[in-house]
């Protein structure tokens, strides 16, 4: 039997095109970034969940919080791309921003073109620590001059955040207890999508090339490895196989991966073992398809990973009609997004919900969450306004404080 779906709209930002940040805060609730990163002078509500009234609290306009206004002139706060992170001993919700919003008089912004034009440039990627406790901002900085923020990540016990810029792709050390970042180096040019941090205070994730990248504070330096991550060998060679989502497995000496871009993989990464840990290969995360024609890494896509109160690992996978693979009839929409549980002991693969919202195709999920209820949770990426899902989990696959041990990371 299919889990329920509930679809809830941006409608109070009505020019919202992508949810890219949704999480679960250090209060068990849903929050999500209504971002808008294509109309001049676009900017992020940050959104909740609010389960007495089954419904959307627009909680605040970034930036205004922090002094950027959208129609200043400049590229704008427009996004938190997989940048919350939330803090359990003081019930903080870190979030950062992102570029890509042009200013309000202009079609579209380039970071390169507008890098020494005070007046057009982005002023850079935003802090803020917003307390869930009392729902009001505590304190704000520039976390990365003229960047976005790609993702971030909590070391919650040494109070540092780890960042990753765009465009110029070097990971950031952040101290919160200071308020000064550091430089840990450049990547390469295509930013991994996420940041996961190990109990060693390790911080992971890949290069252009698809290899594992690791910061290590014991060592001070960025490291590399040498293989590459699973990619289809008929036509990759590794490159652009960065992570794109990634959640720990409930023995926490794993994580469950997904790769992007072209035909995203599974993958299980053993963190502790060996000097590089040891990597399986869980193969492609969507259909079957013929390799030899082109197709859009928008339809073709994997993300919204998460580990459900019941200790299986939850996903979202695109499917779409194709003729030879998946002949759908003609009334079944043409693509839609497929909810799988994984059993992270027997690496079986299970449908258990399809996402759909009305009139319009659901099948890029970018993250996904679930809440003290044990309710899963993803945001979506499409036609706007965009908006969230909630997938209603069955009484036994739930359990109290399900959202428990929180993800550190965006």
């Amino acid at each position: 039997m299919a889990y329920p779906v509930h679809w809830y709209q941006f409608t109070e930002h009505p020019s919202s095109d992508s949810c890219w940040s949704l999480s679960v805060g250090p209060d068990g609730r849903i929050y999500a970034s209504a971002c808008d990163e294509h109309s001049p002078g676009g900017f992020v509500k940050v959104v909740r969940y609010n389960e007495q009234t089954d419904s959307l609290d627009y909680l605040f306009n970034l930036d205004e919080l922090v002094e950027d206004p959208h129609n200043s002139g400049r590229a704008t706060q427009c996004k938190i791309h997989y940048s919350f992170a939330p803090s359990m001993h003081d019930g903080i919700m870190f979030m950062a921003t992102h570029l890509s919003g042009p200013p309000i008089d202009q079609p579209a912004y380039s970071p390169w073109r507008s890098w020494h034009d005070p007046k057009r440039c982005f002023r850079g990627s935003a802090l803020l620590a917003w307390d869930t406790h009392t729902d009001q901002m505590l304190w704000w900085d520039t976390i990365i001059p003229k960047e976005g923020c790609r993702c971030l990540a909590l070391d919650e016990e040494r109070s540092l955040l780890y960042a990753l810029g765009y465009p110029r792709d070097h990971m950031y050390q952040y101290n919160l207890a200071t308020r000064e970042r550091r430089d840990l180096g450049r990547i390469g040019s295509i930013n991994s999508q996420v940041l996961v941090l190990d109990k060693l205070h390790r911080v992971w994730t890949t290069s252009d090339y698809g290899r594992l990248v690791r910061y290590d504070p014991q060592k001070d330096r960025l490291e590399s490895g040498l293989e590459p991550l699973p990619h289809n060998p008929q036509f990759q060679t590794g490159w652009h196989s960065v992570f794109y989502d990634a959640v720990f497995a409930p023995d926490s000496q794993s994580i469950f991966a997904c790769s992007w871009i072209a035909q995203p993989r599974l993958m299980r990464i053993w963190l502790y073992e060996g000097e590089w840990g040891r990597v399986e290969d869980l193969g492609p995360a969507t259909q079957d398809r013929d390799l030899t024609i082109p197709i859009d890494t928008f339809k073709d896509h994997c993300g919204g990973m998460t580990l459900g109160g019941d200790g299986m690992i939850y996903y979202v996978a695109s499917r779409w009609r194709d003729e030879k693979y998946n002949p759908m009839s003609p009334d079944h929409a043409e693509r839609e997004g497929v909810v799988w549980r994984l059993n992270p002991d027997t690496y079986e693969k299970t449908e258990v919900a399809v996402l759909q919202r009305p009139g319009e195709f659901a099948q890029y999920v970018s993250r996904g969450a679930v809440d003290h209820n044990g309710n899963l949770f993803f945001g979506h990426v499409g036609p706007m306004p965009v908006g969230i899902f909630r997938v209603d989990m069955p009484a036994d696959h739930r359990r109290r404080d399900a959202h428990l041990p929180i993800r550190v990371w965006g």
